[in-house]
């Protein structure tokens, strides 16, 4: 017997990088799972790949969340862990970050993490053993320079998980953040594609794994994490982030 048999996923941010191989994974040990993505090219390729039912949709609009949180649903049959991915991410001096941007990181990495979440809640702690895995970043604790935006919405990441494990934990909810730093996660663009003029490429050389010698690393070590929290091998898991960093920040 599989680890997920008979267990129904829904992840976000499933058309590429961390989603996709969370969506691969947990389906690959007997997960029913739907996939959600703005990119239905993305989401194409994971259908492809694995046995992944596919939604296009997006998580920073309120009406979107509840369309396709709804299909979801009824495409399962009920929810038994929420694995929220969709984000993010570009880099900027902070003191020349235009509003938009702010906003739009904001809306996705935080918004559309508390809008997907409130609308699974219901079923989830329906099942009496519900979990919802969040995927937050290192930066959310370590200086991070030049992504102040992204890494104020890591910190709300797992400020929000914490407070969703304390206020369900009665109703057999677990809710835990991971984060991830040096991984390959397929989100465009990459944050050395967005650097801004005249920074400090040393200032981001802390943040590069120990064990890779700075080289990414692959997003199925992340959905390994997912696998093992989300099962009920992490049934005692809960209220805390767990870093995959390589040693990054060791």
């Amino acid at each position: 017997m599989k680890r997920f048999d008979g267990r129904r996923v829904l992840v976000t941010g499933g058309g590429r990088g961390i989603g996709r191989a969370v969506a691969l994974r947990l389906a690959s040990e007997g997960a029913q799972v739907v996939a959600v993505d703005v990119d239905p090219d993305g989401l194409s390729e994971t259908a492809r790949l694995g046995d992944v039912h596919t939604l296009v949709g997006d998580v920073s609009s309120e009406s979107s969340v509840s369309d396709f949180v709804s299909s979801a649903l009824d495409h399962l049959g009920g929810l038994d862990v929420l694995v929220n991915n969709a984000a993010v991410l570009h880099a900027a001096h902070t003191h020349s970050t235009p509003l938009d941007l702010w906003d739009r990181i904001i809306a996705v990495n935080l918004t559309g993490l508390f809008l997907v979440t409130r609308a699974a809640l219901p079923s989830l702690v329906e099942t009496g053993n519900g979990v919802v895995v969040t995927i937050g970043s290192t930066a959310g604790s370590f200086t991070h320079p030049y992504l102040s935006a992204y890494a104020a919405t890591k910190g709300g990441v797992q400020a929000f998980t914490r407070a969703v494990a304390a206020e369900y934990a009665h109703q057999g909810l677990r809710a835990v953040t991971i984060q991830p730093a040096g991984i390959d996660t397929g989100m465009p663009p990459r944050v050395g594609e967005t650097l801004p003029e005249g920074a400090d490429i040393m200032l981001l050389a802390r943040n590069l794994s120990l064990l890779t010698g700075g080289a990414l690393v692959p997003a199925d070590r992340v959905a390994g994490v997912v696998a093992m929290v989300a099962s009920d091998d992490g049934r005692h898991i809960t209220g805390t982030e767990i870093r995959v960093d390589g040693g990054a920040h060791a």
